[in-house]
């Protein structure tokens, strides 16, 4: 592997940025490229397709054959409440492979021996996400009803390129959160975002099944969306 690509590659994986190297297999020749860049590449659309399944593999363009090497970071779950919800649906996320945080200023809730195995912030989400910041490969859940604990969640997802955002709560309730978000100077195409009432309609009724019905949706919007954003793509 030539130096360049190689020292790109790295700077890549320490910021969290996702990349792929392409190698064509008549010559060798290899170029890294970023997921932010892919727009300029002849092989965008396969390039994008194997970032978003997180999987390496040969591809043919225009007569040619390549072997695309894919460099993701690990997909991040932040739930914003320790809650029952959050009880079933971290263990499920962490089998699904992703890396779990909670996130809740309330210590009655945000301890250790209910989320066993997740670390737990027992922090304001602004503090918290402070130190953490959201990316393209973070999903985040507001869970706790609470609009003190929830909105300023929100606010700064709806400010990044979270793969997904799942709000809990009825669609009165939602109504009323899309118009505090109003106030707050988003628009419409940005709060399309946000998925509520959240997870998949699969008449969850449950906990664990409201878990189960969020990961589902997760996983799709993981997989099945492309990775850039809403806004970019538009």
């Amino acid at each position: 592997m030539r130096l360049d690509v190689l020292k790109a590659m790295n700077a890549a994986r320490r910021e969290r940025r996702a990349g792929a190297v392409v190698t064509r297999l008549a010559d060798g020749n290899q170029r890294f490229v970023e997921a932010d860049a892919l727009a300029a590449d002849p092989l965008a659309s396969e390039i994008e397709s194997a970032l978003r399944m997180g999987r390496s593999g040969a591809v043919t363009a225009a007569g040619e054959d390549y072997f695309l090497t894919v460099q993701a970071p690990a997909p991040r779950l932040t739930l914003v409440g320790a809650v029952h919800i959050s009880q079933a649906l971290a263990p499920m996320a962490r089998i699904a492979g992703l890396d779990v945080t909670i996130i809740d200023p309330r210590t009655a809730f945000a301890t250790p021996e209910r989320f066993p195995e997740t670390p737990v912030l027992a922090q304001w989400p602004d503090e918290a996400l402070a130190a953490q910041p959201l990316d393209r490969f973070t999903a985040i859940c507001l869970l706790t009803h609470d609009p003190k604990i929830d909105d300023p969640a929100l606010t700064i997802a709806l400010k990044a390129d979270c793969f997904y955002i799942g709000a809990l709560g009825s669609r009165k309730t939602h109504a009323r959160r899309l118009e505090r978000m109003r106030g707050r100077g988003f628009d419409e195409p940005a709060l399309a975002r946000i998925h509520a009432p959240i997870g998949l309609d699969i008449g969850a009724v449950s906990p664990a099944e409201i878990a189960v019905s969020i990961m589902g949706e997760i996983v799709a919007s993981l997989r099945k969306k492309p990775l850039r954003s809403e806004s970019a793509a538009a």
